[in-house]
């Protein structure tokens, strides 16, 4: 190895001195040429490096550099531990390209300085006080003391150290206060990067359910088309069974041509295959097998769908679920029924003689009650629709946003606001739905009133409707008929006269009506809101009481008294009962014992209400919806009138319908939105 060095230093010690017999050469040459002793130097230095190349060791050593690779290079020109610490700190361009721009005014060593706590600093106070010996040089060596700071009394070093301190804990504020603004600043691009982020997620979803959605709906094609053919096949199979059998021999004039036999054979055929069969027209369940999550992932507020859906006040509204099925009716004397998902209307529900004032949808059966004193029931999913697929939208997408058919046709406005988080399509134009397209929908009639249904609710096979005539019915669905008549008023006296002392009238009048705290509203319905599950009945009235009713017994066990103006909406779940007036009110009442448990107002009446698990809605005479949150108490707006950045519209919300977040309200105007709330 020793050996092997000398080598390596005898052979660098010939390379220099041959380096430097060239570099003279090439000055000569550089050099004038005129003279005639450069000549002469530039012949023997020539001659020097010809026989410099003759020697064996110069040779070897210009062929071993010629055959040597880079890395064999730079081993034998730097040490092992530089060339890891040169790979290690390396950095490739990419990196040094993505390096943000320094726009602090302050040194990483003041930031450092700021972040350490003023107690470790008086901490370190008292250790220099105690020590002070040993940094006393470090301090004069950092020219940490003044000469003149020395000079003077001892107060007046006091109150200059005091300065020094209180400027460098100025300086350090300034610090820490540009440290947060540049963590804001970082918190804000994240932000805005992590919204960015969700609204292609959300996107991604919205394309998700609408494929989800497609494959249902080739799922029920499939579904159709094996229960067709399994009914053919069971309708072959009985034919074939009741066939009279072919005897063997068979008579002359049965072969002939115009034999009766025949004739009547072929004309039995050809009008067996002329006749349309009533299997091959299959219908369409409108229930969806899974539910949509979108709206649940949207911003509170959101507006989703705005359907021009009819031409007159909204008169009644409800839905079966989030992007499902929707019925709406209206004072121009029309009920539509509505696809929510693709924006566009179904079909006409037609047979009501006058316009629809309530009506409840659950799954595909629909009741609805009018001011022909009837109450018609319909079932939904024998109408003959075909949902839109994702071709039909992106065709349409082109068409006008601006007409709408006189025949139930929509157009569906979207909110194009950048900000806004909805769902993809944004205006689709829809062609007007056929007019036989729900004429296999109605079910039954209901008729024993003699005034307008005002209110109605069903719950399996029980429905309750209450009518102007100041009665309510209970109507057995399965039999078609009134099974229970329940006389308001006859009511309202058996309880006055069991409260009232003989000899008085106990606050009511001649009839038994309790006469409420303000003028009651002579337009207001006498039966405004009820609801019913099995045996148990609320019915909330123009006196602003709210009774319950045992359907079992016919009477009213319980009276809940507090509203001072008719009730106008109503609705109860295990525990709670929650009540709307038209003296501004909402109130919710514990069922279990009977009182107030909460209570809230607002400055007009209350038209509407509806609450899931979430929040209560209603429509108060206002151009938005008022959403109370039940789980933190928040009250806040939602509806065409709430968003600042929009024109604000003054039409009032009439009807509001919650379930599962997804919010749909009636305006004056005809017009129904749909909002993630």
């Amino acid at each position: 190895m020793h050996a092997y060095t000398k080598l390596n230093l005898r052979q660098s010690r010939q390379l220099e001195a041959f380096g430097r017999k060239v570099t003279a050469t090439a000055g000569h040459l550089i050099g004038p040429l005129g003279d005639g002793s450069a000549q002469q130097q530039y012949q023997n230095a020539i001659g020097e490096i010809h026989r410099e190349l003759r020697r064996p060791l110069m040779q070897r050593s210009v062929f071993a550099l010629a055959q040597s690779s880079p890395r064999e290079l730079v081993r034998s020109t730097l040490s092992v531990p530089e060339i890891q610490h040169r790979a290690l700190t390396y950095l490739p361009d990419e990196l040094l390209a993505n390096i943000p721009e320094n726009h602090s005014t302050y040194s990483l060593f003041q930031g450092f300085r700021a972040t350490v706590p003023d107690e470790e600093e008086e901490k370190g106070k008292h250790h220099k006080r105690r020590h002070g010996r040993h940094g006393s040089r470090g301090q004069k060596l950092l020219g940490a003391v003044a000469a003149d700071d020395s000079k003077g009394p001892s107060e007046l070093r006091d109150l200059r150290g005091e300065k020094v301190t209180l400027d460098r804990k100025l300086e350090m504020m300034a610090v820490r206060k540009n440290m947060c603004s540049s963590e804001i600043r970082e918190i804000d691009n994240k932000i805005s990067n992590l919204n960015t982020m969700r609204k292609l997620v959300l996107d991604r979803l919205a394309n998700l359910e609408q494929e989800e959605l497609e494959l249902e709906h080739d799922l029920h094609e499939v579904d159709d088309k094996l229960e067709v053919l399994q009914e053919e096949l069971e309708d072959a199979a009985a034919l074939a069974q009741k066939s009279p059998v072919v005897g063997t021999v068979e008579s002359a004039d049965a072969d002939e041509p115009g034999s009766p036999e025949i004739q009547e054979s072929f004309m039995s055929e050809s009008i067996y295959q002329k006749l349309p069969s009533p299997k091959s027209k299959r219908k369409r369940a409108t229930r969806r097998i899974s539910m949509p999550v979108l709206h649940e992932h949207l911003e509170p507020g959101s507006k989703i769908k705005e359907l021009p859906a009819h031409e007159d006040v909204i008169s009644a509204l409800d839905f079966d679920a989030p992007f499902g099925t929707m019925v709406t009716a209206a004072l121009d004397d029309t009920v539509r029924v509505w696809d929510l998902n693709a924006g566009r209307c179904m079909g006409l529900l037609e047979g009501h003689l006058s316009s629809v004032r309530c009506l409840q949808m659950e799954e595909n059966i629909v009741a609805t009650g009018s001011m022909d004193a009837s109450i018609r029931l319909w079932d939904l999913s024998k109408a003959d629709y075909l949902p839109p697929t994702r071709e039909d939208n992106n065709i349409n997408k082109g068409g006008s946003s601006e007409n709408e058919d006189d025949d139930g046709g929509s157009v569906i406005h979207r909110d194009q606001e950048d900000d806004s988080e909805a769902a993809p399509d944004a205006i689709i134009a829809e062609a007007p739905p056929s007019s036989t397209s729900m004429q296999d929908c109605p079910l039954f009639t209901l008729e024993a009133h003699v005034a307008e249904v005002t209110a109605l609710h069903f719950k399996n096979n029980t429905l309750v409707s209450g009518s102007a005539d100041k009665t309510l019915r209970q109507w057995d669905l399965e039999k078609g008929r009134c099974v229970q008549t329940l006389d308001v008023l006859w009511a309202a006296a058996q309880a006055s006269a069991t409260i009232a002392a003989p000899g008085s009238n106990g606050g009511h009048n001649a009839g038994g009506w309790r006469l409420p705290g303000r003028q009651t509203d002579a337009s207001a319905d006498f039966v405004g809101a009820l609801q019913c599950f099995d045996a148990a009945l609320a019915c909330g009235t123009a006196d602003g009481m709210v009774r319950l009713w045992d359907l079992r017994s016919g009477s009213v066990h319980r009276s809940l008294v507090g509203h001072t103006g008719p009730v106008t909406a109503l609705q109860f779940d295990d525990m709670h009962l929650v009540t709307g007036s038209l003296d501004r009110s909402i109130r919710m009442w514990d069922l279990r014992t009977g009182g107030i448990y909460d209570a809230y107002a607002y400055d007009q009446p209350i038209s509407s209400m509806m609450f899931d698990a979430r929040r209560i809605v209603a429509a108060a005479g206002e151009n938005v919806v008022k959403v109370y949150d039940k789980t933190d108490g928040r009250h806040w707006d939602c509806g065409p009138g709430s968003n600042a950045r929009e024109d604000i519209s003054s039409v009032k919300v009439e009807h509001v319908r919650i379930k599962d977040g997804y919010m749909v309200e009636g305006r004056r105007d005809g017009m129904v939105g749909a909002w993630s709330c």
